[in-house]
């Protein structure tokens, strides 16, 4: 008999993501491993049992002090997870709304000082409690959406003190949000003011400097690099990569975003664990990826909030054989923090199936952040994370909007949230 201290039964629709390749590519990533009528049970954090709720009758046992939830027939999924945010910022931009409708672009707004550089002034001017606070709650925002596994990047500081100073503050957040945080170092996220004209000197500053403080405390799984015109060029993008996966940082990259540089391209050479954004980005660059094992990080909110929506371009990377994921880029330019909304926007935006939407905001987005056997399925064995919707089936997802979750678990423990 199976002793667990958490029960949750009356499920209609459990989608466990737990059968099949990892990542997922091509037709599996419509195989959600569902079981209708379900049942899961957990103890000391992790699964215990998932199966039927006829199943779970006979098998497990509830320990004296133990909790049921019943789920009155709703859908189950694994803890969403969150490839790709910048939610470690202070400040807002509210105002840049008003200058995108007239026409302003992303590039533009940053060459005359904002965008991506006010935030780094209010991060800059912040204290550590200021940036814990405004952090913490943003991240109560992504665990209420269902998130239990979330990317974390610096890149609002670009100095080394700053930038290190912003990984370290992770470690709190970890402890006070209760979420899985992957923490991302991002020095290169913008030439700061600084350094205008002198580039190469900041590229400098961040291989020789930066990188190896980062690496030597260990406060970084991951190294990402904005390649793109007017921030850093593939040379020096493939130079910090390449010096970080010298000092076991797994490289990433913001590629193609805007326009089509060669970033793309760059990641399969780099054998990065993923390539982000890929709006510019082309066929031939997607086969790359895809022969190079390289995870594609759709955002795609991101075009929506910039004003650039690039329809289909999801399905055409699943159809190519690309392991697509999601990501919210949860930002002060595109500020969304529910993955439901991020699930919706891939569907109707990157034409994304719902299940496919499902599967990349999961299993596929765990292995973009090396979290294959710690997140994004359900399974015996696996962190009891989870996200209850009052839905009937999980179609529903990826089909509706902005669905809420009414129970999120973290290792089997509720998750602090809104």
């Amino acid at each position: 008999m199976i002793r667990a201290d958490l029960i949750v039964d009356g499920i209609a629709d459990l989608a466990t993501l737990a059968d099949g390749p990892v990542p997922r590519v091509e037709e599996a990533m419509s195989e959600l491993g569902r079981i209708p009528e379900a049942a899961l049970a957990a103890d000391g954090g992790r699964f215990v049992f998932v199966g039927t709720s006829r199943e779970l009758r006979r098998e497990v046992r509830l320990r004296s002090a133990g909790r049921r939830v019943d789920a009155q027939g709703g859908s189950v999924v694994p803890g969403f997870v969150d490839a790709h945010t910048h939610v470690l910022f202070a400040g807002s931009r509210p105002g840049e709304t008003t200058q995108k409708v007239r026409g302003a672009s992303y590039a533009e707004i940053a060459r005359h000082g904002g965008g991506l550089f006010a935030t780094v002034r209010a991060t800059r001017a912040a204290s550590d409690a200021l940036l814990l606070e405004e952090t913490a709650r943003r991240l109560r925002g992504l665990a209420a959406g269902g998130s239990t596994t979330v990317e974390t990047k610096s890149g609002y500081a670009l100095t080394a003190d700053g930038e290190l100073r912003l990984l370290r503050l992770l470690a709190r957040l970890r402890r006070r949000s209760g979420l899985n945080l992957v923490p991302t170092f991002l020095g290169a996220h913008a030439v700061p003011p600084e350094y205008a004209d002198r580039a190469d000197d900041y590229v400098e500053l961040v291989v020789r400097t930066m990188l190896p403080a980062v690496a030597s405390e260990g406060l970084a799984r991951f190294c990402d690099v904005f390649c793109e015109p007017g921030f850093f060029t593939v040379e020096q993008a493939g130079r910090i990569l390449r010096a970080a996966a010298a000092l076991g940082l797994r490289p990433k990259i913001h590629a193609d975003e805007f326009v089509f540089s060669g970033g793309t391209r760059l990641a399969a050479e780099v054998g990065a664990t993923s390539a982000d954004h890929l709006l510019e980005s082309r066929p031939r660059d997607w086969a790359a990826l895809a022969a190079a094992g390289v995870t594609a990080v759709l955002l795609p909110v991101t075009p929506f909030a910039s004003m650039v929506a690039k329809p289909g371009l999801g399905r055409a990377m699943v159809d190519e054989g690309v392991a697509v994921a999601l990501g919210s880029d949860c930002s002060p330019n595109s500020w969304v923090e529910a993955m439901p909304v991020v699930l919706a926007h891939a569907v109707y935006g990157a034409r994304l199936t719902p299940a496919e939407a499902l599967t990349a905001a999961t299993v596929n987005a765990a292995h973009a952040l090396g979290e294959d056997e710690r997140a994004g399925q359900i399974a015996v064995g696996r962190p009891a994370d989870l996200a209850l919707f009052d839905l009937p089936s999980v179609e529903e997802l990826g089909y509706r909007i902005d669905p809420v979750p009414t129970l999120i678990l973290r290792q089997g423990k509720p998750v602090p949230s809104r």
